[in-house]
């Protein structure tokens, strides 16, 4: 998987190589008002201290990206629904969609002064796909795999590289500067979803400073973006970070308040009082003790819609009696024996939706009537025939298990589906603990987990293909289940041929039509942005990776 934004706070959320994302039919931008007027005020935001110096490539929590989120300005940013918009760039093109030529505007600069030019891109990109001798490998440099030269890149002095010197001594044959505002990028194959990868933070542009002191740089980030740094040292570690509006930017974002003031929480509990109090202005995740009454506490100023997290639970394809027409007669019966809507209401207190598809809402092309997804509607009768019929190819024994890790609070609900595919199948069916995430990664990377365990996935980017292809695609990175259909392949290659959207979309479509015959991972649920805003704010919106738009936000000063 590529890492994603790993959340500082995840009580029923995995994290790491099983991040899950998903959501509904409804919009992902939602808004809570309040008593708002001119926005003079500094905003106060809930948020974590970041895990490693502010380096767009070197970052890959929730605590940093959201302030790097504000301080750069990418190819592209992607609106409150996930679409890409042009930032910086002026034009992505592509005939194949193997060669693009990306122009960028003209004028725009960095808070330093230094002109944003095309050299600012194809350093940092060279930058974030170098592994550095006695370095860790930046955290997002997966991310640059696609382009051609990839594997080439090499540091000019290895005796140097705890420097981090920029330009590589060997850079990628798959990125060539044309002029200050042009340049191409020729990846290793057809990837008809590039672009849409361009607005995440592994793709920001770097000025020439950065690389006298990259470590040096990422505690006073010199940014392009809609917000800077208050001043040199804004950062005040495990207190706050705190950022204004940059009079420089030239994008649509556009600070609407005075700044950011990402006040850091020891505990989300913490944060949600001092939210009641008006202490803090925005919180976009309410801790599981509020699920119940932060909705009634909050009123209109309180949010709770499907996001980018997909969550399942994976049935591996060598378990006993789960492969061939027996197996799958047996994933289609603990499909229909889970009431997804009943577990929502009852575990979740409404913070979940019931998944319709492998994907998320919040991703456009996303659709809820896919063919097959009926076996997600829970229908106990079908379910017992169905794996009555499993039966007669071979007879069941043994009890079936869902493996999770204990500290991520999980327990509940695997409880509850195995409670309901007790009652409904008559099995034997239990969770199966494993008590640190840690832990539960090495089972589950060394194959050692004997039966079904959880599962997910959240987006790196909005598009369909980052959820199915590093799940489903045969000796695909994050497919533990160790999942294998030429069709799926295909058309997954196919889709990222395809040289539209559109037209790949309608491929990997087809993906998910066949995944639900095969189901090597049953859907269980989208995870909701649960969050809310003090009565001083107002124009309070969430984008569709949960993270709030907090440029639009206003405030009284």
């Amino acid at each position: 998987m590529k890492i994603r934004r790993i959340a500082g706070f995840a009580a029923s959320v995995a994290v790491g190589a099983l991040v899950l994302t998903a959501c509904s039919s409804t919009p992902s931008s939602t808004s809570s008002t309040g008593s708002g007027g001119k926005s003079t005020g500094v905003i106060t935001d809930w948020s974590s201290e970041p895990q490693n110096p502010l380096i767009p490539t070197n970052t890959s929590e929730v605590g940093g990206a959201k302030v790097l989120e504000n301080l750069f300005a990418g190819l592209e940013y992607y609106d409150a629904k996930g679409a890409p918009k042009n930032e910086v760039a002026d034009s992505i093109t592509t005939k194949d969609a193997q060669t693009y030529t990306i122009k960028l505007k003209s004028g725009w600069k960095f808070t330093n002064g230094e002109a944003v030019t095309s050299k600012s891109f194809v350093d940092a990109w060279n930058f974030g796909a170098t592994t550095l001798p006695n370095v860790p490998q930046q955290l997002l440099n997966s991310f640059f795999q696609p382009i051609e030269g990839y594997s080439d890149v090499t540091v000019p002095d290895p005796a140097d590289s705890t420097k981090f010197l920029a330009p590589t001594a060997k850079t990628m044959s798959g990125l060539v500067v044309v002029d200050d505002t042009t340049f191409t990028v020729k990846l290793a194959k057809a990837e008809s979803d590039f672009p849409l990868q361009l607005g995440y933070s592994a793709f920001y542009p770097l000025p020439q400073a950065a690389y006298k002191d990259m470590a040096a740089f990422g505690e006073n980030p010199i940014g392009d973006g809609p917000y800077k740094f208050a001043k040199k040292g804004a950062w005040q570690h495990n207190v706050a970070i705190d950022v204004v509006p940059n009079a420089d930017y030239a994008g649509d974002r556009v600070a609407q308040n005075g700044g950011v003031s990402f006040k850091f929480y020891a505990t989300l509990d913490a944060a949600y009082n001092d939210l009641l109090a008006d202490q803090l202005d925005v919180l976009d995740s309410i801790p599981d003790s509020a699920y119940g009454t932060f909705q009634k506490e909050l009123g209109n100023r309180a949010v709770n819609t499907p996001s980018a997290i997909f969550q399942s639970f994976t049935i591996p394809q060598a378990l006993a009696h789960f492969s061939g027409a027996e197996g799958k007669l047996r994933r289609q019966a603990i499909s229909l024996a889970v009431n997804r809507t009943e577990i929502t209401k009852t575990i979740f207190q409404g913070t979940r939706t019931p998944a319709r598809d492998f994907t998320s809402p919040v991703i456009a092309g996303w659709s809820d009537s896919i063919p097959g997804n009926d076996v997600l509607t829970f229908d106990a009768a079908k379910a017992k025939d169905l794996w009555k019929q499993a039966d007669a190819i071979s007879p069941w024994s043994g009890t079936f298990t869902i493996a999770y890790n204990t500290d991520g609070g999980h327990q509940a609900w695997v409880d509850a589906v195995t409670n309901s595919l007790k009652n409904t199948l008559g099995i034997a069916a239990e969770g199966n603990p494993v008590a640190t995430f840690g832990d539960f990664r090495t089972q589950l990377t060394a194959r050692t987990i004997k039966g079904a365990f959880r599962s997910g996935w959240q987006a790196d980017y909005p598009g369909l293909y980052d959820f199915l292809g590093p799940l489903y695609g045969t000796g695909a990175g994050s497919n533990n289940g160790v999942y294998s259909n030429p069709q799926v392949d295909s058309l997954l290659k196919e889709g990222l041929a395809a040289t539209s959207i559109a037209d790949a979309n309608k491929k990997f479509d087809s993906v998910q039509e066949i995944l639900f015959k095969d189901l090597p991972a049953i859907p269980l649920w989208y995870s909701n942005v649960t969050a809310g805003s003090s009565t001083l704010v107002s124009n309070v919106q969430f984008g569709w990776d949960s993270f709030p738009l907090l440029y639009k936000v206003t405030k009284k000063g």
